[in-house]
């Protein structure tokens, strides 16, 4: 009674113990993800290598990026009112360094930058798209150029390149936009089409290849600007700090040197601006009081010549010096009247004491002409005459020594800023970062393949848990390990197709080649569990199917069969996947006169049945590929045939095609008294399983249990909650 009822006992149960229910999901979740990740080891360890690798070939293939830095000061001005420092204490002032660092990016600055470096012209030698730049540098190529005076094109081509071909003897061509050509030689200027073009030297193996780009000022400037950074380092701290970046160090050194200079040089010019002015007004006053002194002297000669006057009265010179003086005294107070102006309003107490002092002078000058119109009229006239002169050449003097005294102050002139450290750019570049990119990189990597590999085990419905079958009210008979000794077998035989030679046979029978293997230890207990089971059957006939073709049904169940005759019973295993059944290729059997013509009457039983290596194990193959296999299976042959192979053999294994792809196995499975399903490990869904057992009992069939085949040692299962043991129990060596 107890062998009788036994079975149920003997069926898979879950192999791993739970986890004890007081731990959390979440920490199940985490051994899950853990699991998983390691069971992907190589997929993370290929992507992440792959990322790696692209990184280093990027870094090393990429064009480097230098920075040259400077630094200025801008010193501050020392006339600043209260109401100026008030207004720099508020929390909402702008710092004063604002301005000075939009004159730095200013138009006036760069664009000034651009033409006189000629920085609207770039010549860059031509190489291999993506990888020639940079092999040249990693050999250490001499980079090459050519000396180009002058590049007019028109507006239509600012910006596109032109490409220079060098040829032999100092020729060369070059090829515009549009794809015409245009034939040059070194120290000749050329114009063809609006092109004009004059290269003074060119020092390169013909071949080379450059091109040549000619931009508007203007998208220089946005290039420049972009690159280029001035900070601050702390709130009107007074010094600035410049720096830009290019590919090249030697031009982007010059190009901020040279910036640097022309804020200098704007700096300075603004300062004496004023000077210039003056001394522009000067310049053109000169020569007019000059022309007026030498008009008066020769008033003054003719009159005397005419009248015959030679000396002045002592009175009358006393008045004319007195009225020299006085005259001197204004036009000294216009100059100062002219310098009070700019920084005080007419009520302030020097500006008013400016224009007393004029109405005083103007007083006296008033009282000694009325001295002079009270003289004789020769001598009102020698006066007069001498007093223009004299009053021209003080004027005349004042201006010249005015004119002195600006031009030494326009030479003198210091701007308030300087360059503290001049433009140097640092040899190592600050891009790419070599070793934070690689690492960057790896990083990334890993993270990418662990979101696929998550993105996969979400994704993935194949069976992994012999639970997700048993919770949906399946029993699961067996878990068959993968056989890594028959996954070899099957990749040299797949080699061998490939080669064709050789392989006129499948590979070999596990149960003959590797009978110590761990699935055919599982197959083993799958045997015993199935004898418990036929014994409460209506008959010993036995049928696998699956739901679909790469469940490996056909591989459970000869190597099942072939377990079953070594148990000393007689076996008959009948393919009756008349589609593609190849066991007879695993059994090394003839595939003519089987259960096609069986079925069809052409033979009988003696021819159909072939007997096969293992001892007590008979095969009927599937005979030549029918054009009709179900309707064969509905005539009454096959009910005689297998009432027939269960009265003269102890089981009749048949092997079925999958279910969910044709009915066969739907029609088999009325005769045959226990049925089983093979669903393979990760491949097949339990959603499959499910319909495949509806569809048996939609025709009455009872489906006894399932085997879970090709079951894989995955470290999900070690970690999660469920597992086979991989146990092994290997004979003593003698």
């Amino acid at each position: 009674m107890f062998c009788a009822n036994s079975w149920k006992i003997l069926m898979v149960k879950k192999q791993n113990n739970s986890l004890p229910d007081t731990e959390s999901k979440d920490v199940i979740d985490i051994a899950k993800l853990i699991g998983t990740l390691i069971d992907y080891r190589w997929l993370l360890v290929g992507v992440t290598a792959f990322f790696a690798l692209i990184s280093m070939i990027y870094v090393t293939l990429v064009q480097p990026v230098y920075q040259a830095n400077a630094l200025i000061q801008v010193e501050k001005n020392t006339s600043t009112t209260l109401l100026n420092d008030i207004s720099s204490m508020l929390p909402n002032a702008q710092p004063t360094s604002n301005t000075e660092i939009e004159l730095i990016t200013s138009h006036m600055v760069i664009d000034k930058a651009i033409r006189d470096l000629g920085l609207q012209v770039e010549i860059k030698e031509k190489f291999l798209p993506i990888i020639g730049a940079g092999l040249a540098r990693l050999t250490q190529k001499k980079v090459k150029t050519i000396d180009l005076a002058k590049f007019n094109i028109e507006k239509e081509f600012m910006g596109k390149p032109f490409t220079l071909e060098v040829e032999e003897h100092g020729t060369y061509t070059l090829v515009t936009p549009e794809g015409d050509s245009i034939k040059g030689v070194v120290g000749k200027d050329i114009n063809n089409n609006g092109v004009e073009v004059f290269i003074n030297k060119m020092d390169v193996e013909p071949g080379t290849s450059f091109i040549i780009t000619k931009d508007t000022v203007l998208n220089r400037y946005k290039t420049i600007y972009n690159s280029l950074t001035v900070l601050d380092n702390s709130k009107d701290s007074g010094v600035l700090h410049l720096s830009l970046v290019g590919e090249n160090p030697i031009r982007t050194e010059n190009i901020l040197d040279k910036i640097s200079r022309n804020y200098l040089e704007q700096n300075i010019e603004r300062k004496s601006e004023e000077a210039a002015k003056s001394l522009a007004f000067l310049k053109q006053q000169l020569p007019i009081v000059r022309n007026n002194l030498d008009i008066s002297e020769n008033k003054l000669n003719i009159y005397r010549s005419e009248h015959d006057t030679v000396d002045l009265p002592l009175e009358a010179k006393s008045v004319l010096d007195s009225i020299v003086s006085i005259d001197a005294q204004l036009n000294e107070l216009t100059f100062r009247e002219a310098e009070v102006s700019k920084l005080y309003t007419k009520e302030h107490p020097t500006y008013r004491a400016l224009l007393e002092k004029r109405v005083t002078l103007e007083e006296e000058k008033r009282k000694y002409n009325q001295r002079v119109n009270s003289m004789p009229r020769t001598q009102q006239e020698i006066i007069k005459l001498t007093r223009d002169v004299d009053s021209g050449q003080a004027i005349y003097m004042q201006l010249l020594n005015k004119q002195q005294e600006l031009d030494i102050n326009k030479a003198s002139t210091v701007g308030n800023v300087r360059i503290i450290d001049p433009s140097q750019v640092d040899p190592s570049p600050v891009s790419p970062k070599r070793v934070l990119t690689v690492i960057f990189c790896t990083i990334l990597g890993t993270l990418i393949a662990m979101t696929i590999v998550v993105i996969k085990s979400i994704l993935h419905r194949g069976i992994e848990n012999p639970d997700l079958l048993e919770e949906r009210g399946m029993t699961v008979y067996a878990n068959i390990p993968v056989s890594e000794w028959q996954k070899s077998q099957d990749k040299e035989l797949i080699s061998k197709l490939r080669l064709k030679r050789n392989a006129n046979r499948a590979a070999e029978m596990l149960a003959i080649g590797n009978p110590s293997d761990l699935a055919m230890e599982a197959i083993r207990s799958l045997r015993t569990s199935i004898h418990f089971a036929l014994m409460e059957a209506e008959n010993n006939i036995l049928l696998i199917s699956g739901a679909s073709p790469s469940s490996g049904k056909t591989f459970v169940s000869s190597n099942l069969a072939a377990a079953m005759a070594q148990s000393d019973k007689k076996i008959l295993f009948i393919d009756a996947d008349m589609r593609k059944g190849y066991s007879h290729e695993i059994m090394n059997v003839q595939n003519e006169n089987g259960l096609s013509e069986l079925l069809s009457g052409k033979i009988d039983y003696t021819k159909a049945i072939k007997k096969t290596e293992v001892a007590n194990l008979y095969h009927i193959p599937r005979g030549q590929v029918p054009s009709n296999p179900s309707e064969l299976l509905m005539r009454p042959n096959l009910s005689s045939l297998l009432s027939w192979a269960s009265d003269n053999y102890d089981v009749v294994i048949i092997d079925t095609p999958p279910i969910l792809a044709v009915t066969d196995a739907s029609i088999i499975s009325k005769i045959a008294a226990t049925s089983l399903l093979i669903a393979r490990f990760g491949v097949n869904t339990a959603k499959e399983m499910e319909l495949c057992i509806k569809r048996f009992e939609h025709n009455g069939t009872e489906i006894k249990g399932v085997i879970l085949n090709a079951v894989e040692k995955k470290a999900t299962g070690y970690y999660g909650e469920y597992g086979y043991y991989n146990y092994t129990y290997e004979s003593r060596k003698q």
